[in-house]
């Protein structure tokens, strides 16, 4: 498995995006996005979808040089058409504008459409926190052609995975930022899990008459199962409706852009500061002392200890900016791969 500075690998993902028909602009956020997320082990989001991408690039699915634009907009909110550019412009861009909103207007709530696929939902919440600012991200819409989830107490796919991210801006400890799909696991875990002939954990799949089974290959014949029973299930709708419904995406889709997954996405993120009614010092003392408390108590058998929302990835990023990025070994093929196509240079391994 070669390990890969996360600059290597930010330039290589920039110079394949831009052989592959992309301007520096949008290549460059690209590689940003999908580094940070393997930055923070959240390696399904990382740069195992570029082969994907560059797909949808020569399918006319994605539009490499498009720009996000503003469609309608107040004071306090705005809706973005993303012109089927790379999701990951189109979420920093409304992600951006959310937060100057708010910050002259305490609140701010922004809508996109016509976007591909965003990545880590958790990068826009880090971006609104480290600027002092609550975040919510609702994403949704992904399962009107081609479901994959089935509702709590049914046997056929009818929802998608729909994830929804938080963020709250710490003191002298980093954001807590939450970071989750409504399903028990991600799509893109069972992918990885049939492409490594692994199983994936008890509870998260049934197969096509409904019963729960470890194996991903039923998967998307069988199904996605929520998190939490009628919890999550509960959680998908009201995303459903916060994202999709919200920003009114399905009036926005187009047969010939997105694909089947990305053409009714909606994605609402609701951005408002966290010294509203208190002095964000206050705020912050009160996150850093929750999270400190929550870390203090003794681990119950089995855990070594009592982590918070973006532990994890802070931790990650630390180790993987000093040491390299892992990068799989059937990952990094893809990559070579792609490179060897577009003529772009590898870095040394």
């Amino acid at each position: 498995m070669p390990r890969v500075s996360a600059d290597d690998l930010h330039d290589l993902v920039a110079n394949i995006l831009l052989a592959a028909g992309a301007d520096a602009r949008n290549a460059n956020r690209v590689g940003d996005a999908l580094v940070l997320s393997n930055l923070s082990g959240v390696d399904t989001h990382g740069v195992f979808h570029l082969p994907a991408y560059v797909s949808l690039i020569k399918e006319g699915l994605l539009m490499p040089t498009a720009w996000p634009e503003i469609v309608k907009e107040t004071a306090t909110t705005a809706l973005v058409r993303g012109n089927w550019t790379f999701g990951h412009v189109v979420a920093k861009y409304a992600t951006d504008l959310a937060v100057r909103k708010a910050q002259e207007q305490n609140v701010a709530v922004v809508s996109f459409m016509q976007a591909t696929h965003i990545g880590r939902l958790g990068e826009y919440s880090e971006i609104a926190a480290s600027q002092g600012m609550v975040c919510q991200v609702w994403a949704s819409g992904y399962g009107e052609e081609q479901p994959v989830a089935v509702p709590y107490g049914g046997r056929t796919p009818a929802l998608h995975t729909d994830p929804i991210s938080m963020g709250f801006p710490g003191g002298a400890e980093p954001p807590m930022v939450l970071d989750f799909a409504t399903t028990t696991i991600a799509g893109s875990k069972v992918r990885l899990a049939q492409q490594r002939g692994q199983q994936v954990p008890p509870n998260s799949l049934v197969d096509e008459e409904g019963k729960p089974t470890t194996d991903p290959s039923v998967w998307p014949a069988g199904g996605l199962l929520p998190f939490g029973g009628h919890k999550g299930y509960a959680l998908m709708l009201a995303n459903e409706l916060m994202g999709r419904g919200l920003s009114g995406a399905d009036g926005y889709a187009e047969a010939h852009r997105g694909g089947p997954t990305m053409r009714h996405q909606g994605v609402t993120i609701i951005v408002f500061k966290a010294d509203l009614f208190q002095p964000q010092a206050e705020f912050t003392r009160r996150a850093d002392e929750l999270g400190q408390r929550m870390r203090a108590v003794p681990p119950a058998a089995g855990f070594d200890e009592v982590l918070v929302p973006g532990d994890l990835e802070e931790r990650a990023r630390a180790t993987r900016r000093r040491d390299g990025i892992p990068v799989l070994d059937d990952v990094w093929k893809s990559l070579v791969d792609l490179a060897g196509e577009l003529g772009v240079s590898l870095p040394s391994v």
